[in-house]
């Protein structure tokens, strides 16, 4: 049974969430403030984290960068921030999905759902990804450059394994959204820009000069192919 920890310090929001979750077979965990909640992800270990960002002390940003510290434990923001700057904001520390107040408490149910089983599908094949020295293991959700490991979110590592899995092809962020079955984005495509830049943040010796994952510019992103591509020869630094 998933353990889910919902944050916020609204107790009626908290307890609708918990009663909508609980019925739903999910485990939860409650937090009323920023520093109980990074607590809890520590040490309690949930499978994915209820976050708002509107929180006293720590704000539910430097929660989200506390947890990404932590691990990669997939997190669904919940917030009255509705701007695009907050989304692109909160995609970007690695949130996986986001949604927005007031909400539907059946809406976030089956969010919660979506990005468990995406993290589920990214760990189910049994298969080992190589792309020059770039490796994938699927099962473990785990990603060396050239020995080096490379920390990546459940939603992160889906988005590279979908490439790695083709190299040389270029993918749509449309595609790349149905790839990852984001059920918060699908018409929110720039999500996929903020979740690129992230990983290559990660993944890039030099972040502003891809090596790895490259910009076909108006059309979307593709992994390089080692004996094809010229390192960076693209220059895809924006996404």
């Amino acid at each position: 049974m998933p353990t889910v920890l919902v944050v916020d310090d609204e107790p009626k929001i908290a307890r609708l969430a918990r009663d909508y979750l609980e019925h739903a077979g999910f485990t939860v965990l409650l937090a009323s403030d920023g520093t109980s909640a990074v607590q809890a992800a520590s040490t309690r270990q949930p499978d994915l984290v209820v976050l708002d960002l509107g929180l006293p002390g720590i704000d539910g940003l430097e929660v989200m960068r506390r947890i990404r510290v932590i691990g990669s434990t997939p997190i669904v923001v919940l917030t009255a921030r509705d701007t695009e700057l907050d989304k692109l904001l909160g995609l970007e520390l690695g949130a996986d999905d986001y949604v927005t107040k007031p909400f539907s408490p059946r809406e976030l149910v089956a969010r919660v759902r979506a990005v468990l089983r995406r993290a589920e599908r990214a760990a189910s094949p049994s298969d080992r990804l190589a792309v020059g020295d770039l490796v994938l293991d699927v099962p473990r959700l785990r990603v060396t450059r050239a020995g080096h490991p490379i920390e990546l979110t459940a939603t992160e590592f889906a988005i590279l394994a979908t490439m790695a899995r083709d190299p040389g092809r270029v993918f749509t962020r449309s595609q790349l959204l149905d790839a990852v079955h984001g059920v918060a984005f699908e018409a929110y495509e720039r999500a996929i820009d903020a979740h690129v830049k992230n990983i290559r943040r990660k993944l890039e010796p030099e972040p502003a000069r891809p090596r790895y994952l490259l910009t076909v510019y108006g059309v979307g992103y593709r992994i390089a192919e080692p004996d094809v591509d010229v390192a960076g020869a693209d220059g895809g630094s924006s996404a």
